[in-house]
Formats: C-alpha cells, structure tokens, sequence
C-alpha cells in the first residue's frame, strides 16, 4: 500500500444487525445463543471479574490522596475574556452573562489562565490568577484583582 492508495475510511456502509436471515446477521443478530450477553442490557461492568475479588479492591489502598480537601476553581482562558467589552468589570457573574461559564457551578471561584491574547482593558475580579494571565491582564492595560 501506498500513501496515495490511502482512503479516509468514510465509505463504508453502516452494518443493519437483524435483518434477516439472508443478511448473515439475523434472528440473533450477533449475539449467540441465550446467556447473559445475549440479554437486552446484559453483559457485566468494566471491572468485573466474574464474581471473583476484582483487582481494584484485592490491591491495598494507601497513603494520602488530596481529592477530598483539594480546591475545585472553574478555569477560564484570557482568550475567553476577549469576547467582553472594553472596560468591563469581570466577575463570576459577568462571566455567565456571556456565556463563558455557566452558573450556579462556582465551586471554590474562578481561576484566569495565561492561554491566549488579550487587547481589551479589563478589571478582573477572580479567586486565582496564574502569573501569565496576571501579566498579560495588566499588560493591556487591565487589573487583576484577587477576590
């Protein structure tokens, strides 16, 4: 095979399961004879291990994990704020106005992240700043105010 006897793939016809016999995947439709695959909503979870003691809970569980006392901050990119208005004042609220984030999810606030180019002049009011978008915020002209 060559790169230009490559195809995207797109042309093949979607497989009709349990269209009768002549189709050669009728009256079972692929799914063998009775058991519980077979079944409508049958089949077992990821996981499972045919009821014997699964990997995930035969492994001790140990040390320290942060995900319960970890902060939970809705990110948005100075890309996102480009689409405000030029001298707005940018809260969580303004946010969701826009479109930008959507409320009532604030959890512990919002953080501004340094992905993207900013032009407007804008007065932030945010729970976390990264030192990029801080920079950039200011470098347009902007404030970045930590609430």
């Amino acid at each position: 095979m060559k790169l230009n006897e490559l195809t995207s793939g797109g042309s093949v016809k979607a497989y009709r399961k349990g269209r009768g016999a002549g189709s050669g995947n009728g009256k079972t439709s692929g799914r063998g004879h009775k058991g519980q695959k077979a079944r409508s909503g049958g089949g077992v979870r990821p996981g499972f291990e045919g009821g014997q003691m699964p990997l995930y809970r035969r492994l001790p569980k140990r040390g320290f994990n942060n995900k319960r006392f970890a902060l939970d901050y809705i990110e948005v990119n100075v890309s996102d704020l480009e689409k405000l208005a030029d001298g707005t004042e940018v809260t969580a609220a303004t946010l969701a106005e826009a479109g930008i984030i959507t409320l009532p999810k604030v959890n512990d606030g919002v953080k501004i992240l340094g992905n993207g180019e900013l032009s407007k002049k804008l007065n932030v009011k945010a729970a976390k700043f990264t030192a990029s978008a801080k920079e950039k915020i200011e470098k347009a002209g902007g404030t970045a105010e930590e609430v």
